[in-house]
């Protein structure tokens, strides 16, 4: 919140990729609610994924890296009240921030079409409550208030959203899928507040470096899918020569590499601790 350059966030759809990106030496990591539900469920960001399945991953994701984890909470999960109980479970899962959006439950990834939003003023109230589960809780979670209101109104009644939602307790801003380089100048120049960018391959939003996002202003970006679509490929690609019959080609890690990202050393050293000599 407080450093001078852009913050990336890379998405992680499970522990793994989690440690993944810590191993990587980024400084944060990001739960997808859209890799969660496509690894967990097998099926698309459409509402399918619930708030305990949702936080059960972001539990288990939190225990296994040691820096901060942002987590997708959707809408919340229903009115302020149900805001505040997810809030909650959410600090207790070990979160460091999460984002609150203002669509209409069943929620839809950000950038398919076919999205409804709630009225801003529902929102905002989902938000103050979010606000105040933190002020109760005594902890330094980071609020992240989203809009879909570009999709559905146009980019200036996003703008106004995310000014409500700032207001009323939000942190960061986060205007979902601007549609060019000159409305992503415009969500940064927009806020005295700092402001988040979401960057999925093929999405609506100009699928820009952080370098580039830093000179126009935003101060967080999620790459949400990038971990999730390059395993994809990668396991395509593996399954494949298989199928051709053939073997050890794959751009794989080897058995040695893959103990290391998961910490084997370390388990067997305790193993050892307590082994009966």
């Amino acid at each position: 919140m407080e450093g001078s350059e852009i913050t990336v966030m890379p998405g992680a759809f499970d522990a793994v990729s989690a440690m993944l990106v810590e191993q990587a030496g980024f400084s944060a990591v990001f739960t997808s609610g859209f890799g969660l539900a496509a690894s967990t469920l097998g099926l698309p960001d459409v509402g399918f994924l619930d708030r305990t399945a949702n936080l059960d991953r972001v539990r288990d994701i939190a225990s296994r890296v040691n820096i901060p984890l942002v987590a997708d909470l959707d809408t919340g999960y229903g009115n302020a009240l149900h805001v505040r109980h997810a809030v909650g479970e959410a600090i207790d899962a070990g979160a460091a921030g999460v984002i609150l959006e203002d669509q209409v439950w069943p929620k839809r990834c950000g950038h398919m079409d076919d999205k409804r939003v709630v009225s801003p003023e529902d929102h905002a109230r989902r938000v103050r409550a979010a606000a105040d589960a933190r002020a109760e809780r005594g902890e330094d979670l980071v609020i992240i208030g989203r809009t879909d209101a570009r999709y559905t109104a146009g980019l200036e009644a996003a703008i106004e959203r995310g000014r409500a939602y700032h207001e009323a307790g939000a942190d960061v801003v986060f205007v979902e899928a601007p549609e060019s380089r000159s409305e992503m100048e415009r969500i940064a120049d927009a806020f005295d507040a700092p402001t988040f960018a979401n960057m999925v391959e093929g999405g609506k939003t100009p699928y820009l470096p952080p370098a580039q996002l830093q000179e126009i202003g935003f101060d967080f970006v999620v790459y949400p899918v990038l971990s999730l679509f390059a395993a994809t490929r990668g396991i395509q690609d593996a399954l494949a020569g298989l199928s051709d019959g053939v073997v050890g080609d794959a751009a794989t890690a080897s058995f040695a590499e893959f103990k290391e990202v998961i910490g084997t050393e370390d388990l067997e050293a305790l193993e050892e601790r307590y082994a009966d000599n």
